[in-house]
């Protein structure tokens, strides 16, 4: 993924994905090709970071007899930030047993699943929604 082209023009780095697929953490440090016109992380940037991995997470631990679609992304900026942005992404085994057995019974859902950007303190630079759609083949 490092190599994936959007993401190197980006500065997008995958710093980790766990082995059991369950975690997956984003790293982004502000650049000359990556800042807005103030300086600062482009918003564009930012939210390309969010991109696939909730999506990728899934589509390991489900398994092949699923399809699993980003189907769209909201993004609330809280904080302007010149440094580095980590983003990291947490799904639990309950969530993907819960996600089988509904999909099971209703055919498709989306799920909407939350997500923050921060910053080296620690502190939110933007909150986002990510609607994650999945259905039986």
């Amino acid at each position: 993924m490092n190599f994936y082209p959007p993401y190197v023009g980006a500065g997008i780095r995958v710093k980790h994905i766990s082995d059991d697929f369950l975690r997956a953490e984003i790293e982004m440090k502000l650049r000359w090709w990556n800042k807005n016109l103030v300086g600062t992380h482009f918003g564009g940037s930012l939210m390309s970071m969010s991109d696939p991995f909730y999506m990728l997470l899934l589509l390991q631990k489900l398994g092949r007899e699923y399809i699993v679609w980003d189907k769209a992304s909201s993004i609330k900026f809280k904080r302007a930030e010149k440094g580095k942005v980590t983003c990291v992404f947490e799904i639990t085994e309950d969530l993907v047993a819960n996600i089988k057995s509904e999909v099971e019974t209703v055919g498709k859902k989306d799920y909407v699943l939350p997500l923050q950007i921060t910053n080296e303190e620690g502190k939110v630079v933007c909150e986002l929604e990510k609607t994650i759609y999945v259905r039986k083949k």
